[in-house]
């Protein structure tokens, strides 16, 4: 029986896999014309699984050798002559789990080659017309090409690829039909990989990010995320075998809708579903895997934040983002924004605008940020979720009250740049102690107007939303009530939950909790 996979290749025999036949007939067309390119995305993106795949499509008109960097020890980088020799090696190795005839494979071993112009004419004579002895090109796939550990060897190696590619097109030598490099880090960027990993210090005059060995390359415009209609196709081969009676289109959609397609997490929404949760196939069961999976560690949470932590630039970048609402266009110049869309933190939306690339991710940095912030201020909330209870459900009006009481204490006299800054993430910090455990929140980000957040939160089988503004005079005020009144209604609830931070300086003001009927909907209006 096949089981939804996070760990390592995905194989169509033993696992659940979304059918990526397009993706592949893509990329089939570069390697048909020559080209030599770069498969980079962030981790866990199905780089490897879609390298396994490409290669059975390509083996009945090319011999492939695939092979990986990763796991190679500091000496097979050391030194020109220890890195041809374990890429001979490496390359021998792959063809012996391919057609290419014996002797063919055996003469890729040469002994006697230690320097890189040695490699150069080694790769000269196994790629002429006919060497394979089949008639067949070579083409040459590498994984996990940024896991050297000595990238200058690596770039070296590069050169000569870039090289022999160039003279190849002026018909003056023979090299790899085709060459495909897969990891995390553009080539363009392995020196900021270097810079970033304390092994390369570059000159005051040096281009520390696009001074490339590898400027030959296609454009890599694969789109490797999945859509809804994509992840529709794995469930309905899982349906088949379980016949659970799962309403796929919906299920599919509701797994999109928290994963934007990032394959590791749709399969290991998927598995938590299946092999955690009694097989709940609903749009609660997708709600309950969500928390799960916020709630356990992971490697790729795990880089997450030490990327943050170890860049401080990237830290602000997305606290601003999250927490101040600023509005940034993405530009591929940006080296923040170059790093966040590499690691596959961030991306444009349909405005070009920048946004968090996906929901679990976005919340994953609101539960980091606001456990920071617990934990860095001397400040006490006493306030305990049975304080918000009535008889058995969340009294999120209460809590509300509670807040404001709470920032009275606490805030009140802060000064303005403070709360525009960080008044969302008190009220998360003071909000997510109290539905922990039992209930779960997230951000609704889809709206244009970033001067505000709508937080959604499920406890029980309630639901609040509640939506968080900066003062902006009466008529904002009253354009609050009407974005939240037909969020409400497009929601289907009834009532919702205003929370205004007034930060005017010289002004008396009155904070006030209130009901407001406006457009059939309840709102309670709280002004702080």
């Amino acid at each position: 029986m096949r089981r939804f996979n996070v760990t390592g290749v995905c194989v169509p025999e033993k696992h659940y896999m979304v059918d990526i036949g397009d993706k592949l007939a893509q990329i089939k067309k570069m390697v048909d014309y020559g080209d030599y390119f770069t498969i980079n995305r962030a981790r866990q993106y199905g780089k490897t699984t879609t390298l396994l795949m490409l290669a059975k499509m390509l083996k009945n008109e090319y011999i492939v050798a695939s092979i990986s960097f990763e796991g190679l020890g500091d000496e097979s980088f050391e030194s020109a002559a220890a890195f041809c020799r374990v890429f001979m090696r490496l390359i021998q190795t792959a063809l012996s789990f391919t057609d290419a005839p014996e002797e063919y494979r055996e003469r890729w071993f040469d002994e006697k080659i230690e320097d890189f112009i040695g490699l150069g004419s080694h790769i000269t004579d196994m790629c002429k017309p006919g060497a394979t002895g089949s008639g067949e090109n070579l083409i040459l796939m590498i994984d996990e090409v940024d896991k050297t550990s000595n990238n200058r060897t690596y770039l070296h190696f590069l050169g000569l690829l870039r090289d022999k590619y160039l003279r190849r097109e002026q018909n003056k030598d023979y090299t790899f039909h085709s060459v495909i490099l897969a990891g995390v880090y553009d080539i363009k960027n392995i020196k900021l990989k270097m810079i970033n990993e304390g092994i390369y210090t570059p000159s005051e005059t040096e281009n520390k990010l696009y001074n490339s060995p590898w400027n030959i390359a296609a454009n890599f415009k694969v789109d490797m995320s999945f859509s809804s209609q994509e992840v529709a196709s794995m469930l309905e081969e899982y349906e088949t075998d379980h016949s659970i009676g799962m309403n796929i289109p919906l299920i599919a959609d509701e797994i999109y809708a928290y994963t934007s397609g990032y394959p590791f997490m749709v399969s290991r929404l998927c598995q938590c579903i299946d092999e955690e949760l009694d097989k709940d196939w609903t749009p609660r069961g997708v709600q309950e895997a969500v928390q799960n999976i916020l709630n356990e560690n992971n490697t790729l949470f795990d880089d997450m934040i030490k990327n943050m932590e170890n860049n401080r630039d990237l830290y602000d970048f997305l606290y601003d983002l999250l927490f101040v609402g600023n509005e940034y266009v993405i530009n591929a110049d940006n080296p923040i924004m170059t790093l966040g869309t590499m690691y596959g933190y961030i991306k444009g939306d349909e405005r070009n605008k920048v946004k968090v690339a996906n929901r679990i991710f976005e919340l994953r940095m609101y539960n980091y940020f606001v456990s920071k912030n617990a934990t860095s201020r001397k400040t006490t909330i006493n306030i305990l979720q049975r304080d918000v209870m009535d008889s058995g459900r969340f009294d999120m009006e209460l809590c509300m009250r509670k807040f404001a009481e709470h920032y009275a204490e606490m805030y009140s006299e802060r000064d303005s740049d403070f709360i525009e800054r960080e008044g969302r993430l008190l009220f998360l910090t003071y909000l997510r102690p109290l539905i922990n455990g039992q209930g779960f929140y997230h951000i609704e980000s889809q709206f244009t107007d970033l001067r505000r957040m709508d937080i959604v939160v499920d406890f029980g089988s309630d639901q609040f939303i509640i939506e968080l503004k900066l003062w902006k005079g009466e008529a904002g005020h009253e354009k609050a009530y009407e974005q939240l009144a037909g969020y409400l209604g497009s929601k289907g609830n009834a009532e919702g939950y205003l929370l205004t931070f007034d930060f005017r300086k010289n002004v008396i003001k009155q904070p006030y909790a209130k009901w407001v009927d406006y457009g059939g909907k309840r709102i309670f209006d709280v002004m702080i």
